[in-house]
């Protein structure tokens, strides 16, 4: 009989990555977990590290991030290669938890270890790619599109079978800025990539995220397929929180065909996988959805309940945008209501103009911070005008005369370009002129999804004229400051600069 050679447990770890390519995220887990247990040294800390991602993928969360500090604080501090994949790898854990902060500093300790090497380039897209999705989280569009840009060119040198999550990146980014076609084009090369990878995983997640995109532009028919597709991979695979997901997804395609019973169903469904595994940005996205089934079925009381808690997830995070939006989604509802009546009470438009005067000047600021022309009016058009005209429309009702002119006289002083950053930001105001949108390059035959991407990010990406916040407007004969009770209780509420610090006297 003889001997069997030695091994360090390496076996163990092949066998681990196996059933993960195979779709078996839980058996990959549990043999990560059986390799911990029993084996030493550096395979032992990679076999954590492997047992944390698995772990989050399944949606536990504070397992995961349990696992990778345990990695961390057993790790030398000569571990180039295992320390930042440790540390990227545990953003993505944090994410979930909606720990923002503590994300981005595990990111910029890896890239700062990442600097200086030649041969981790993987290692490197991922960085860049967690930090878009940190980006992305916060709405810092303009940060988002430079990193999903960065992330591309990174991937196109060093990790081609990558190329796709830059792309759904760049999709993410240009759909919540308004550019709803770009957006959709590059979630369409993005699941071309990875369907030339082979990448089944990243598949199922792109068929979702590009079904969630054609659900919100309306196109339900669409974005049947992909979204079934991928939940049937997501549920076989025990994939809770990508299920939670295609849940809510699907729910969201049920109420927008009216069938509220469905959509309230589904989306209790996906609310219970978000808090089992501690998603809590996505449990207060579901929550907001849930808030108008509760409306639409009358239990108003419920509505306001659900809209407060989804709030306090988001201040608590420091994620002001984030609550400028659910205050108009708010307000929306609020609309519905005053429309149904004819005499609405006084105290409900009040409640009204309180909502959607402070989160139209929020939602509205934004478009100063993105990085060029043709963003800028998308996000007006789309997304700060409709927030504007709601605004608008209660000051009206509630018969508030002082407001209304504010925000005519607001909304007339146009915008404040920056020509000259150099002499201490000098400024002029004029029109801005629009850059003209990317040309239409679907059709050019043998484009690869990754040369063709890298093409639409550069367009995308391109740089405008430098914009500065408005100034505050300072009403002469009134002698006061145009909105300024509004801009104050803004800024407070959401935590975010909406108002330039200079004075313009009209």
């Amino acid at each position: 009989m003889t001997e069997e050679a030695p091994t360090d447990g390496r076996e163990l770890l092949v066998a681990g990555a196996d059933a993960y390519s195979r779709g078996d995220t839980a058996g990959a887990l549990r043999i990560f977990e059986d390799a911990a247990r029993t084996i030493t040294g550096d395979v032992r800390l990679g076999a954590i590290v492997n047992a944390a991602s698995m772990a989050d993928e399944l949606g536990d969360h504070a397992r995961s991030l349990s696992l990778y500090r345990e990695a961390l604080a057993a790790m030398p501090a000569d571990a180039p290669r295992l320390r930042p994949t440790a540390l990227v790898n545990m953003s993505q854990a944090l994410q979930h938890l909606g720990e923002l902060d503590e994300a981005q500093a595990a990111l910029e300790q890896a890239r700062a270890l990442l600097a200086d090497t030649t041969d981790q380039g993987v290692l490197r897209v991922s960085c860049l790619l967690s930090l878009t999705a940190v980006a992305l989280h916060r709405q810092r569009w303009a940060d988002a599109a430079e990193l999903a840009t960065e992330s591309l060119d990174a991937a196109w040198r060093f990790a081609p079978h990558l190329a796709g999550h830059p792309l759904m990146n760049l999709a993410a980014t240009y759909f919540e800025t308004g550019r709803r076609d770009l957006a959709v084009d590059f979630a369409q090369q993005a699941l071309a990539a990875f369907e030339a990878a082979g990448d089944r995983n990243a598949v199922a997640e792109t068929q979702q995220n590009l079904a969630t995109m054609l659900v919100r532009v309306e196109r339900f028919d669409e974005a049947e397929a992909p979204l079934r597709a991928s939940q049937r991979y997501f549920e076989q695979a025990g994939l809770g929180f990508r299920a939670g997901i295609g849940l809510k997804t699907l729910a969201f395609l049920a109420e927008g065909r009216e069938d509220l019973g469905q959509a309230q169903q589904l989306y209790r469904r996906s609310l219970a996988y978000f808090v089992e595994s501690g998603a809590v940005l996505d449990a207060a996205d579901l929550r907001m959805r849930l808030s108008t089934v509760a409306f639409k079925t009358g239990r108003f009381a419920e509505c306001e309940a659900l809209l407060a808690e989804a709030f306090g997830a988001y201040a608590e995070r420091g994620l002001g945008l984030h609550c400028a939006q659910l205050d108009f989604w708010h307000a929306t509802l609020l609309e519905g209501a005053v429309a149904a009546s004819d005499a609405p009470a006084p105290e409900l438009l009040a409640q009204a103009v309180d909502l959607a005067v402070p989160a139209a000047l929020a939602i509205d600021a934004v478009r100063y911070t993105l990085p060029n022309g043709n963003q800028r009016d998308q996000w007006n058009r789309q997304i700060a005008d409709p927030a504007m005209r709601l605004a608008f429309r209660f000051a009206y009702l509630s018969g508030n005369g002082l407001l209304l002119a504010d925000l005519i006289e607001t909304q007339c002083a146009g915008t404040t370009v920056n020509i000259d950053r150099s002499d201490g930001g000098r400024a002029v105001r004029l029109p801005l002129e629009l850059l003209d949108p990317p040309v239409d390059t679907a059709g050019q035959a043998g484009t690869t999804a990754l040369q063709l991407g890298a093409a639409l990010a550069e367009v995308a990406a391109s740089a405008g004229l430098p914009v500065s916040p408005p100034p505050r407007l300072a009403l002469a004969a009134e002698g006061r400051i145009a909105l300024d009770p509004y801009i104050a209780a803004a800024e407070q509420r959401y935590g975010r600069v909406i108002r330039d610090s200079r004075v313009l006297t009209v």
